[in-house]
């Protein structure tokens, strides 16, 4: 066994591990420390703070060894897009020209299309997953459910990339599935985890449903522009 294969075997081993029991369930290490980055993630989130979304990667990383441990094909693709979307949603807020008086990141309820097209992207996205998930049975032993929280996880995260209070609703729909998932899966932690998001989803949605009516300043035009406008 070379150098490597024994680091990638104990590293497996460790991140499986059991970290400790929870209603007669194992809790791995991997599933708990994961999960409390993503709670923090989502905290993050709440308070406007760029720092959710490379918080977020890194949670997707450590989850990816979860969910494989416990043949979740589904959940570790999430996890995949869930890394992917995160890299995308960092370089949206750090590039993004709409702020709000204050410079933090500005926030919005989104138009009737946008949410048209999230509904719409979102139970699209949930048929095409189940689908394949169901003609490959090692993908997901729970195919719908898994497709559901696939799509509505990115759904939610394109929502806060865009600065949407939507972003929270449809983390709260997530979770309706996600919270019965994760324990019928032995993901006691991802159970209970899945109950705080619940109160911080609350929470956050209150918080950014008030910081909606914070004006946003528009992009600052380039100086051409303004001296054409001054004459």
């Amino acid at each position: 066994m070379s150098t490597l294969d024994w680091l990638n075997d104990t590293l497996n081993g460790t991140l499986n591990g059991t970290a400790f029991e929870a209603f007669g369930q194992r809790v791995i290490w991997s599933d708990m420390i994961g999960n409390l980055m993503g709670l923090t993630a989502l905290a993050l989130g709440w308070r406007r703070s760029i720092l959710t979304w490379p918080t977020q990667l890194l949670s997707g990383l450590v989850l990816v060894a979860a969910y494989a441990s416990v043949q979740l094909g589904g959940s570790v693709g999430k996890q995949l897009l869930v890394i992917t979307v995160a890299l995308w949603g960092w370089r949206q807020w750090r590039s993004g020209t709409q702020r709000a008086k204050d410079g933090s990141i500005a926030v919005r309820f989104a138009t009737w299309r946008e949410r048209g097209l999230l509904i719409a992207g979102t139970a699209l996205g949930t048929a095409a997953v189940g689908a394949l998930f169901t003609a490959f049975d090692g993908l997901s032993w729970n195919p719908w459910p898994d497709a559901y929280i696939f799509t509505g996880t990115l759904a939610a995260m394109f929502a806060q990339a865009r600065g949407l209070v939507e972003f929270w609703f449809a983390w709260l729909l997530v979770d309706l599935v996600g919270v019965p998932l994760a324990f019928s899966s032995g993901l006691a932690f991802s159970g209970l985890v899945y109950l705080v998001y619940l109160v911080l989803v609350l929470w956050g949605m209150r918080a950014w449903w008030l910081r909606s009516r914070v004006s946003a300043v528009p992009a600052q035009r380039p100086a051409r522009e303004m001296e054409g406008a001054a004459a």
